[in-house]
């Protein structure tokens, strides 16, 4: 039999080839396994993350396209509440459809929220009622939130139309302008 020789390099790369290989799998084995699987869950968990932050996202866009459509179909309701009410001008803008005109500040309601109520009780002379839906047109056009409250008395006497309601004037106490607030202390 033929005796085969092996150099002592050769013995000395075969026994760290081996030191190595199992240097590999132990390392494989104990770090890179396990850390994969975690890395596979929060993978995962971030695929889902990512999915929920889209829908959000496209909620978000919606919302907003849908804000955006109704600030521009109620932009003359939404400055008629950012308007600050004042008890002279609407007396002076409207005092010309009624023989009598009073305007008082109502107590606060819990359902009328963060808003002034004012109640402002009429009576008037007219010849037709054609004043007095002259000033309803005109109060539709104003600068402030107003509603006529029912019941409105017509009261014929002669040739004399009299007429009596209520109406709520909703004003915002909230000043929307810094300078006014600012100049007011």
């Amino acid at each position: 039999m033929k005796k085969i020789e092996i150099s002592r390099q050769n013995i000395y790369i075969a026994v760290l080839s081996v030191l190595l290989l199992i240097f590999v799998l132990i390392f494989s084995f104990s770090l890179l396994i396990p850390q994969g699987k975690e890395y596979r869950i929060k993978r995962a968990e971030i695929k889902n993350i990512t999915k929920e932050l889209h829908e959000i996202e496209n909620y978000h866009f919606e919302i907003l396209e849908l804000l955006k459509k109704m600030q521009g179909d109620n932009r003359n309701t939404i400055t008629a509440l950012e308007t600050k009410f004042s008890k002279e001008r609407f007396l002076k803008q409207h005092k010309e459809f009624f023989n009598t005109l009073t305007l008082s500040q109502r107590v606060q309601v819990d359902n009328e929220g963060e808003f002034i109520v004012y109640d402002v009780n009429t009576s008037s002379q007219m010849n037709s009622p054609k004043s007095f839906y002259n000033f309803l047109d005109a109060i539709n056009k104003s600068d402030w939130m107003i509603g006529v409250n029912f019941p409105i008395e017509f009261k014929r006497d002669g040739e004399m139309i009299y007429s009596t309601f209520s109406m709520k004037i909703y004003s915002n106490p909230k000043e929307s302008n810094t300078t006014e607030s600012n100049t007011a202390k």
